[in-house]
């Protein structure tokens, strides 16, 4: 089996990287999120001229065919420069629902966000933590949704909103809701890691049904999670990257402190973190490419990531010494970025324990 990226994706990974390289540095990504923007228009537009917004679509549904190791190889480089763009959200949570979905104003939409015209967002998460369907909550009564649903990336700025929800049969199911839909507000905010995120409220509000169809909604989830952990794995490489460098440079007593017993042993076992996180991240999107990866692979993915993030942004942290902790350098925004990735689709702890090793 091989892990390495073909040519077509490492040209991909190119033309992304360079552009990413020389317009979201960090100093610009900072004044963005510092702005009443929630993302970069341009850079949006910057991803459908790639054919990000297409990729991972059938060539039927008007996209390129792409396959999940197309998405992991773009979604390290987004880590890399902590992208505040909603790709996961709108693309492969929202559009991807949209895409399973026989509804005519399903594929109406789809096209809309395919084209960079509209947003979709995914109202999943319902605050006391929602790391398995198992654990929604919201019912649809009569065809309307009522509750609220929490931490919804890109919520308010959303065209049109899929929400997850319990059908009739009891089952969680998607729901396709239009943004202005009466009995629907939004209070948005950023988060922690530099996001635009909104809490949904939903008050009878009327919705389509897309689709009931379990296995459809944890095929979505899951692919979401594998391209998630990829925006993790290159955040951790960009950590150990910078961390690196500081500790090579920052001298103390006359000597750089990456001389220091105690920080080359650090660095050494960031390294092995971060090496061992892209090996179960390649490993699971080879399984999730050939159709053979299962639930438990997930978890022991998201699982790995999670702590291994963790570790990495605490030990990058402590050999900035304070000054890690500051908004000014980018290691605290990197730390936070794994946080966040770790906490949304359930914790580290949560999905080790699932497979018995928390």
């Amino acid at each position: 089996m091989d892990f390495s990226y073909t040519e077509e994706q490492e040209m991909l990974r190119n033309g992304v990287g360079k552009f990413l390289e020389k317009s979201y540095d960090f100093d610009t990504r900072q004044k963005l999120v510092s702005s009443d923007a929630p993302w970069s228009p341009e850079a949006w537009q910057q991803f459908a001229e790639f054919g990000l917004l297409i990729l991972p679509f059938s060539e039927e549904q008007g996209g390129l065919g792409g396959s999940i190791s197309d998405c992991v190889a773009v979604a390290e480089l987004f880590g890399r420069h902590l992208v505040v763009e909603p790709y996961v959200a709108s693309i492969l949570l929202g559009a991807a629902a949209l895409a399973a979905s026989d509804a005519p104003e399903a594929q109406e939409w789809l096209e809309k966000v395919q084209s960079g015209e509209a947003i979709a967002a995914f109202a999943y998460e319902e605050g006391h933590g929602t790391p398995s369907v198992e654990h929604v909550t919201m019912a649809a009564t009569n065809g309307t949704l009522a509750g609220e649903k929490r931490l919804v990336t890109a919520g308010a700025e959303a065209d049109v909103l899929v929400v997850v929800a319990k059908g009739d049969s009891g089952i969680p199911a998607l729901f396709l809701v239009e943004q202005g839909a009466d009995g629907l507000s939004a209070r948005s905010y950023t988060t922690v890691d530099g996001r635009s995120a909104a809490n949904i409220t939903l008050d009878g509000v009327p919705a389509t049904l897309l689709s009931d169809d379990a296995q459809t909604l944890e095929r979505i989830l899951a692919h979401a999670m594998n391209v998630q952990c990829a925006e993790a794995v290159g955040a951790m490489g960009a950590l150990l990257a910078i961390t690196g460098e500081y500790a090579a440079t920052r001298k103390q007593f006359g000597v750089s402190i990456g001389s220091f017993q105690a920080i080359a042993h650090r660095l050494a076992d960031m390294k092995i973190a971060h090496t061992k996180a892209r090996a179960t991240l390649l490993y699971t999107t080879a399984l999730a490419e050939t159709g053979a990866v299962t639930a438990r692979d997930i978890a022991i993915l998201k699982g790995q990531t999670g702590k291994l993030g963790q570790s990495i942004g605490e030990s990058a942290i402590q050999i900035h010494g304070g000054v890690g902790m500051t908004d000014e350098l980018s290691v605290s925004h990197y730390h936070k970025r794994l946080l966040a990735l770790d906490a949304q689709f359930g914790g580290h702890a949560y999905h080790l324990r699932k497979v018995g090793t928390g």
